[in-house]
């Protein structure tokens, strides 16, 4: 379609144009692959994933050949962008009260679906409820129908809210109870698959934690915030690369060995991005950060559209692809919490363009790939 009709209608109308195509691979493909069901290896590095790849290659190899047949290529700028990058999932726990208990759907000894709704549940001593099954109360040998789960209190006035999110989950504590948040950070920090928490600010300072705001997460949005992000380990398979080999827990359906993104690592932030065009510079790695917000801020000034910004997520131009522009200035900052009681620190490396960040990876130290340590003060290392 983009191809055969679309192009040629922008041809035909001779005026400048804007075409989005998306790909559903290897997105798609990477999630559902089964070349590994259950085992860590290949991952999403198996021959499906592969073929998904060269099957997008082949859509953006069409759709320039497409612009070259028109006589638009030389005059076309084609960016190419994936929205995150990707891991393998593992649903592997040792501190979990889930994996000694037997689900229909999950093998013996791996975390089920809903994991982190079930572990609060059972610390905080308070019933679950599944939102998306009826309401029904959880009993022994269950899990909620999506990983979602309510927890105390009852279906109009839970106490807690898990929103299961794949590489990482949403907390919601309806009424802002301080001291009920505590109690569900103790029992987060007390989980070998967390590895990060990010706390509304408005809940206070907890020791081994940041804020939502510290990754820009607090905003003025009309729905629900969060009063707790919750990042997921990560580490590789050894393959040489670890971002090429990450894995992560994941509370998805999908099962061990397929892949997710969502969480903090290095492997999950860093995707691919390339321009091409009359309007960028030739064969130029860019040594500063660039994020997704970015390239929609640079196309704008490209198509010199009146752009109007709504709140501060608004990225930056560019310029230094573009013909004579000049690298800008890049720093590189470490952001760290003070230690919870058992010595977790959740720390973030990131950079920062002017004042647009950056955040490469995020974490506890050895439960984040790509999190570098470097700059912590010794006592937290």
């Amino acid at each position: 379609m983009a191809s055969r009709v679309v192009l040629p209608l922008f041809k035909e109308r001779n005026k400048p144009f804007v075409l989005v195509f998306w790909s559903r691979d290897p997105d798609g493909t990477q999630h559902n692959q089964g070349d590994s069901l259950n085992t860590l290896v290949p991952g999403i590095n198996g021959a499906t994933s592969f073929a998904a790849i060269r099957n997008a290659d082949d859509d953006l190899s069409r759709i320039r050949s497409a612009l070259s047949e028109l006589g638009l290529l030389d005059t076309t700028d084609i960016i190419v962008t994936s929205d995150h990058g990707f891991s393998t999932i593992s649903k592997e726990s040792q501190t979990s009260s889930t994996v000694k208990e037997k689900f229909a759907d999950t093998p013996a000894g791996r975390l089920p679906l809903g994991f982190v709704a079930l572990d609060l549940a059972h610390a905080l001593n308070m019933p679950l409820i599944d939102p998306d099954d009826g309401y029904k109360t959880i009993g022994d040998k269950e899990h909620t129908k999506a990983g979602n789960g309510l927890i105390g209190g009852d279906k109009d006035n839970p106490k807690v809210v898990v929103a299961a999110n794949g590489g990482s989950d949403l907390v919601y504590i309806p009424d802002g109870d301080t001291a009920l948040a505590q109690r569900v950070i103790d029992a987060l920090l007390a989980q070998d698959y967390v590895s990060g928490l990010f706390v509304d600010s408005k809940l206070g300072k907890f020791p081994g934690t940041l804020s939502l705001d510290d990754i820009a997460l607090e905003g003025s949005a009309i729905t629900p915030h969060p009063a707790i992000a919750v990042s997921f380990r990560s580490f590789d398979t050894i393959c040489g690369d670890p971002v090429r080999c990450t894995v992560e827990v994941a509370d998805t359906v999908l099962q061990q060995g397929q892949g997710m993104h969502g969480s903090f690592s290095r492997a999950d932030t860093w995707n691919f991005m390339a321009a091409q065009g009359p309007d960028f510079k030739s064969k130029f790695v860019d040594p500063a950060p660039v994020s997704n917000a970015d390239l929609g801020r640079t196309i704008a000034q490209l198509m010199q559209l009146d752009v109007h910004d709504k709140g501060k997520l608004i990225g930056r131009v560019l310029s230094e692809i573009l013909p004579g522009g000049a690298i800008p200035e890049v720093t590189s900052r470490v952001v760290a919490s003070d230690p919870a009681l058992n010595g977790l620190v959740t720390m973030i490396n990131m950079q920062t363009v002017g004042t647009t960040r950056y955040f490469d990876a995020a974490g506890f130290p050895g439960r984040t790939v790509g999190l570098s340590v470097n700059s912590l003060p010794s006592a937290t290392q």
